[in-house]
C-alpha cells in the first residue's frame, strides 16, 4: 500500500488514480481510518449508468437522502463531505470499468464532478482511488 500510504501522509497530492491494489477492501478501510481519514466505498461492479452511480455513490458517501439524483446536485452535496481535523477523504471505487465503457459520457462528468471536489479549497483532502480494469483512455494517473 506504499502510494496509499504516501497520500494518508501528506507526500502525494490527493487525486483521481487508478490503484491496481489487491487488498481487501476492509484492509483498505483498517489503513485509511488508523491514519485517521474518513474512508468510503463503492462497489460500482453493476452500476453501468448514470442513475446507479448516482445512488451508488450517495450511498458509499453517507449522502443525505435528499441529495438529488443529477450530477449538479452531487457537486452540491460533495462540498458537505468533511472528514475532520487534518484529515480527507478516500474513495474506493471498484468496478468503475462497467460504467465507463456503457455511458462514456456520464463516467467522464462523473470524474468531472469528483475532480471538482479533489481539487476543492474547503472541505479538507478527497482522494479517488479507481480499482479494477477500465478503459486505458481514461488517462489518469496511477498510485501505484
Amino acid at each position: 500500500m506504499s502510494g496509499l500510504a504516501a497520500l494518508l501522509a501528506g507526500r502525494k497530492e490527493p487525486d483521481i488514480f487508478r490503484w491496481h491494489s489487491g487488498f481487501d477492501a476492509a484492509d483498505v478501510r483498517h489503513t485509511v481510518e488508523h491514519a485517521g481519514w474518513r474512508f468510503a466505498h463503492f462497489d460500482g461492479w453493476t452500476a453501468e449508468s448514470g442513475d446507479e452511480f448516482l445512488e451508488g455513490i450517495g450511498v458509499a458517501l453517507a449522502l443525505p437522502e435528499d441529495h438529488g439524483r443529477n450530477f449538479d446536485a452531487l457537486a452540491d452535496s460533495l462540498d458537505d463531505v468533511v472528514a475532520g481535523d487534518n484529515s480527507g477523504t478516500v474513495l474506493l471505487w471498484d468496478g468503475w470499468g462497467p460504467f465507463a465503457r456503457a455511458d462514456e459520457r456520464a463516467f467522464s462528468v462523473a470524474l468531472s464532478v469528483l475532480g471538482t471536489r479533489v481539487n476543492a479549497e474547503r472541505g479538507g483532502p478527497f482522494a479517488v482511488l479507481l480499482r479494477g480494469e477500465g478503459p486505458d483512455q481514461v488517462g489518469l494517473p496511477s498510485l501505484d
